[in-house]
């Protein structure tokens, strides 16, 4: 495996993101589409997280689930893409997609498996905070499995925040902080099953949902719906649930087309 390079990160000065995590990605860039590799959990995770993020976007803009191209007209944000395990199924859905990552490696993956395709997605090298100080404006931020992974959480959900045009939709899924999440997210996942290279996670940086309310709040967001995303090791599958939010879960929260007063 090559050495990670910091010359490899999107040079956008000041922006709050941790070499560290970055690199760990960085090393596991090629094997994004690979079902069996090390983006396993991501794989079987993918259909529970489309669900729930259709949904949300469907009722928020009164848009018809079963349409052609249900999300024609939105511009939708990924940050934190990846190979574009989200950012492939919103352009087919019809959404105009700009998918992030300041992983520099991941982003040709991504883009020759979106050319393959057949899908025209606006890949980058960069950051939330960067396209936010550029003023570029979404209806829908994506915001999956990223804030675990940064260094300072309100400045980044701030900075998610802004990205957002009056009455966006920003989703946001993370990890929840107790015995359970360590045993099942770092544990099973990365020591037991291997699904993850061990310190993929750390436990320290998970958030409660509560903690990630508040957060959202502070940043300037209305949270509008929270569920659990919840693994079932007997059927070997996930599901939406309404009241287990213990470890993995998923957030939706809007941006007011009105600042609150005061």
């Amino acid at each position: 495996m090559p050495a990670y390079r910091t010359d490899a990160i999107a040079p956008d000065p000041g922006r709050p993101v941790d070499p560290a995590e970055i690199a760990k990605f960085e090393a596991m860039a090629a094997e994004w589409w690979d079902p069996q590799g090390k983006f396993k959990p991501l794989h079987m995770l993918n259909p529970t997280r489309l669900d729930y993020i259709t949904a949300q976007i469907a009722a928020e803009f009164g848009r018809d689930p079963a349409a052609p191209q249900p999300f024609a007209g939105l511009r939708l944000l990924d940050i934190g893409c990846g190979g574009g395990l989200l950012s492939e199924p919103m352009a087919r859905l019809g959404a105009d997609v700009v998918g992030v990552d300041p992983a520099a490696r991941n982003i040709p993956v991504a883009r020759l498996h979106a050319e393959q395709s057949g899908l025209a997605i606006d890949y980058r090298v960069t950051t939330a905070e960067a396209l936010a100080a550029a003023g570029e404006r979404f209806d829908v931020v994506l915001n999956m499995e990223v804030v675990e992974h940064v260094p300072d959480p309100l400045s980044f959900l701030t900075a998610c925040a802004t990205l957002l045009r009056p009455g966006g939709l920003m989703v946001c899924s993370t990890i929840n902080r107790n015995a359970k999440s360590f045993a099942m997210a770092i544990v099973g996942a990365e020591w037991v099953m291997r699904w993850l290279p061990k310190g993929t996670h750390d436990w320290r940086k998970f958030i409660t949902p509560d903690e990630l309310a508040d957060l959202l709040r502070r940043a300037g967001l209305e949270p509008v719906d929270r569920k659990g995303m919840v693994f079932n090791p007997l059927a070997w599958s996930w599901s939406l649930s309404d009241r287990d939010l213990s470890v993995n879960y998923v957030t939706a929260s809007v941006r007011p087309r009105t600042p609150p007063a005061g």
